[in-house]
């Protein structure tokens, strides 16, 4: 599946797809909901869960890097710097 395909998706449809075809990469938290980051094939997924009302509000696909900067404080680079 390319990000077009997703993209072109209702909800239900992008969040089986990332459920059965993304690698998690890591999960935020803000404003009370939890923000999962999924590897899709060449773009990323990211699903807005509501803890309190066990609920997934959003799932939506992107391709561009900017929107991985709020993921990049948590990500450890000490092991492959030289």
């Amino acid at each position: 599946m390319d990000f077009y395909d997703f993209i072109r998706m209702d909800q239900e449809q992008r969040e089986a797809a990332v459920w059965e075809q993304g690698t998690f990469i890591a999960v935020r938290i803000s404003c009370g909901c939890s923000i999962v980051l999924y590897a899709m094939d060449k773009f990323f997924a990211e699903v807005v869960y509501l803890p309190d009302m066990n609920q997934v509000m959003l799932v939506r696909g992107f391709k561009s890097k900017s929107c991985l900067e709020p993921y990049l404080e948590m990500v450890d680079l000490s092991e492959i710097m030289i």
